[in-house]
């Protein structure tokens, strides 16, 4: 059985199968924000999505971490470094994309167990 949570025309946030999670790309709801805030936003979007599904951010399998600029690079891994659990740093590829639109400075994709 698969379970879609915030089904849209286009994508769902999130989708569950067997004790896998699957999370969209998550993205800042305030893109004013520096790489730090909008690095922040998204992980809190993240927490938020995997509380919804029976999990957290020590059960991620995979993170994807899409860069505007790799300039920012070091300030999101400053964040991230504080966010991820000590001895539960996921499997990652950082990678710089053009994202869809030009104020989003990061966006991340992840898939955790449940």
């Amino acid at each position: 059985m698969i379970q879609r949570f915030d089904v849209g025309a286009r994508l769902s946030e999130m989708a569950v199968h067997g004790n896998t999670v699957y999370l969209a790309g998550q993205i800042a709801d305030d893109a004013s924000q520096d790489i730090r805030g909008q690095t922040r936003q998204v992980l809190d979007a993240i927490d938020a999505l995997l509380a919804r599904a029976g999990s957290d951010r020590s059960r991620i399998l995979m993170a994807q971490i899409y860069l505007a600029d790799l300039a920012d690079f070091a300030g999101m891994n400053e964040i991230w470094d504080a966010w991820v659990p000590a001895g539960n740093a996921p499997p990652r590829a950082t990678v710089q994309a053009a994202l869809a639109k030009p104020e989003w400075k990061v966006e991340i994709v992840v898939t955790a167990a449940v």
